[in-house]
């Protein structure tokens, strides 16, 4: 994004305003350090209770953070709002992450471990990732797959970003790639594209078992699953889990 950053010590009031980037810093053993998070960092759960709210991704209280007085702002470009963090550029630090790939964000682990020093444990955390990425058995062949996270109107994951990568990563094949990052589809295109795999995620809209049916009326050849939205979205340190859950959601997936 062409903005330098420059720290004169390690940080120690941090503020992070994207949900997976907080459970990261977390993970990294800065506790102690975090003095502000977002409305919507949820993990881990009982550590964040304990840190102000500073608004949420794309409205920020800048009364807030001006109290809290923090010598480091951590975001991401999709995540959060341009002029929000341009506000926020002017008077503190801000380092932003910009995460398409799976390799995007071992690297903004990385860089995060080496601002906060604690790069030994974003070291370990990053090779329990890699490890367990390399282990994921993929579906052969590829399944034809929308991912679905909105209703009223109908969104999808279209193409070039992160939960693009990771349906790439399980061998489910994105019949939206071709369209811009979350498109809006109608009932016509969806029916159009013809997917052998529905996934409905639990976020940003809360899909739960009794839309299934929505979409099967829909699809009826198609395969409709509600899946964890975090193990598709979530970039940070959660992805050591991901592994695990993808490979159980392939399995289900060609078992069915």
């Amino acid at each position: 994004m062409g903005h330098q950053v420059a720290l004169p010590a390690l940080p120690q009031r941090i503020v992070s305003l994207v949900p997976s980037q907080t459970e990261l810093l977390f993970d990294l053993g800065l506790a102690d350090r975090i003095v502000g998070v977002t409305k919507f960092c949820i993990h881990p759960k009982e550590l964040v209770k304990q840190k102000t709210i500073v608004g949420g991704t794309k409205n920020f209280k800048f009364d807030v953070i001006d109290q809290l007085q923090p010598d480091l702002i951590i975001g991401n470009k999709e995540e959060n709002y341009k002029e929000g963090i341009e506000q926020l550029q002017a008077k503190y630090p801000v380092w932003m992450s910009d995460i398409f790939t799976l390799e995007d964000s071992l690297e903004m682990m990385q860089q995060l471990g080496s601002i906060t020093g604690t790069e030994t444990i974003a070291e370990a955390l990053i090779q329990t990732i890699k490890s367990g990425f390399e282990k994921l058995q993929l579906a052969q062949p590829t399944i034809a797959t929308a991912y679905f996270i909105w209703r009223g109107p109908y969104m999808a994951v279209g193409g070039i970003n992160f939960i693009d990568a990771m349906l790439q990563h399980c061998g489910f094949s994105n019949v939206f790639a071709d369209l811009k990052r979350y498109p809006e589809i109608t009932a016509e295109q969806l029916q159009e594209a013809n997917p052998q795999l529905i996934l409905l995620s639990s976020e940003p809209y809360p899909f739960k078992e009794k839309h299934v049916a929505e979409f099967q009326a829909l699809c009826p050849q198609a395969t409709i699953k509600v899946v964890d939205g975090e193990m598709f979205s979530w970039y940070g340190s959660r992805l050591t889990l991901a592994p695990e859950y993808l490979q159980r959601v392939i399995f289900e997936v060609k078992n069915q």
